[in-house]
């Protein structure tokens, strides 16, 4: 079983304050990641959406664990209905007027591993999609 959690980098011809509003602005986050119910960069604040994969819906329930602005968010990730627990951490850091985006999700093999939405290799799909095409396409436009 891989315990490593999954990483992803991305860079984006933008500055760290244009990415960390997308990141933490709940009406942005709705155009390029997903539908969440509300959003507030604060320690404890609970946000909630559904992603669907293969037919099913799963319904997310997130609590923000960590914040420093303009650098760090973390918030637990869950599904309702199913075991599991991870952690999603979403780092910025200045590269010449640009930011690189370090993105890990850790704890990915507590999830159902007879449940393919939850295989390492759907997470690393979903997460180089939402990073690499959703957010980009997102600071591209805006």
């Amino acid at each position: 079983m891989n315990t490593e959690p999954f990483v992803i980098e991305q860079t984006y011809n933008a500055p760290i304050a244009s990415v960390w509003s997308a990141l933490t602005d709940v009406n942005k986050m709705r155009e390029w990641y997903f539908d969440v119910d509300d959003f507030k960069p604060e320690v404890g604040f609970t946000f909630h959406f559904s992603g669907t994969d293969k037919g099913v819906t799963f319904l997310h329930e997130c609590i923000v664990k960590e914040v420093i602005p303009g650098k760090k968010i973390s918030y637990s990730w869950r599904y309702i209905d199913f075991p599991g627990y991870s952690l999603v951490t979403f780092e910025l850091f200045d590269d010449g007027g640009k930011t690189r985006l370090k993105l890990t999700h850790a704890g990915l093999e507590t999830f159902p591993a007879n449940n393919p939405s939850f295989a390492r290799s759907s997470f690393a799909g979903g997460w180089t999609y939402i990073t690499g095409t959703g957010l980009k396409n997102y600071l591209e436009k805006n």
